[in-house]
């Protein structure tokens, strides 16, 4: 079976075509390094021991995605590819809605002309908006605080319409928590272009004195400690999952929606202590004012997952940790 990762040399798309190369898929990545690196290939190249097919193409440019799908005969798509920073898309949101959406449409498009009829969406809980109650459940209402998230929201739709129409269709929607990590081989990571915009990488990153303070944005949310509470699921657990979406979309038609998360919450001091005893390093913080879109707090119900897809987390905080200090040390000696 042959699937196309757009957006494949990004964060959760490279770990995700590890898992999916030592599955026995045979994959292709399309991507145009709008925050990704290009050595990233070279660096699954080393983990997976294979050749791993690349184009190098903006998935908003119908012309050259539409000769893409002629040259390749794909089976499935997983689509990851999109802008993904919650506080830049309240500062710059048409470059949100332009890109995420178009991407998939045009997407969407050539997945018709060429009879392609399997794919797996990159959502976010985001689309949850502020939860009434956690943990949060795949039935729970939808609503949104940023463009970001609208983005994921409107795509949903999108999908989901386009399953309505096409009996053939066969649509799932992963609804992400918040990836943290990195693959054991410290060869890929996240690896974000400029200053990070989620938690994880900036703190690997104050660790090794790159940056010199984390910010914790808002410390009078209602909860334990008065920082957000978080789902942290270890990126190779959410490659995992992938694996097992890509095998359901094979063998039910329609939409179906999943959180992928552990179902446990941490705040972002707890992650903070973590990390300073898991890897024995200290992590200067400051508390700044809240930023725009956040929520106090966002954690899964995973059990439509684990009882559908037959999956669930499987790593737990001190080796999320561990794996995101390795990469860091990695990334800043190596490459």
């Amino acid at each position: 079976m042959k699937v196309l990762l757009t957006g494949g040399a990004g964060y959760i798309g490279s770990h995700t075509a590890v898992e999916l190369v030592e599955a026995g898929y045979d994959i292709v990545i399309g991507d145009n390094f709008s925050n990704s690196k290009r050595d990233v290939i070279d660096r699954l190249k080393k983990i997976t021991k294979k050749e791993i097919k690349f184009y190098e193409i903006d998935f908003t440019d119908y012309e050259a995605v539409d000769k893409l799908f002629e040259e390749e005969k794909f089976d499935a798509v997983i689509h990851f590819a999109g802008l993904k920073a919650v506080g830049e898309s309240c500062s710059i949101p048409l470059d949100y809605y332009q890109n995420n959406i178009d991407s998939t449409l045009v997407l969407l498009k050539a997945m018709k002309k060429y009879e392609v009829e399997n794919i797996v969406f990159s959502s976010s809980a985001t689309v949850y908006g502020i939860p009434k109650e956690v943990p949060l459940k795949e039935n729970m209402p939808t609503f949104c605080t940023n463009p970001y998230g609208w983005t994921k929201y409107m795509n949903e739709q999108i999908l989901k319409d386009v399953a309505k129409a096409n009996p053939k269709m066969s649509v799932v929607l992963l609804r992400y928590f918040n990836p943290i990590g990195a693959h054991e081989s410290g060869l890929i990571g996240e690896d974000p272009n400029g200053i990070p915009n989620n938690l994880m990488p900036y703190i690997t990153q104050v660790a090794t004195k790159k940056l010199p303070l984390l910010s914790v944005f808002g410390n009078d949310y209602p909860t334990k400690d008065g920082t957000g509470v978080r789902d942290y699921i270890h990126v190779v657990d959410l490659a995992k999952g992938h694996v097992k979406a890509i095998e359901f979309s094979f063998k039910n038609r329609g939409t179906e929606v999943f959180n992928l998360g552990t179902g446990k919450g941490y705040s972002v001091l707890d992650i903070v202590k973590a990390f300073e005893t898991a890897n024995e390093v200290e992590v200067p913080y400051v508390i700044a004012e809240r930023r725009d879109g956040d929520v106090a707090e966002c954690y899964a119900d995973p059990s439509k997952a684990e009882q559908l897809l037959k999956w669930h987390a499987e790593r737990d905080l001190v080796q999320m940790c561990k794996d995101s200090w390795n990469w860091q040390q990695n990334c800043t000696n190596n490459f």
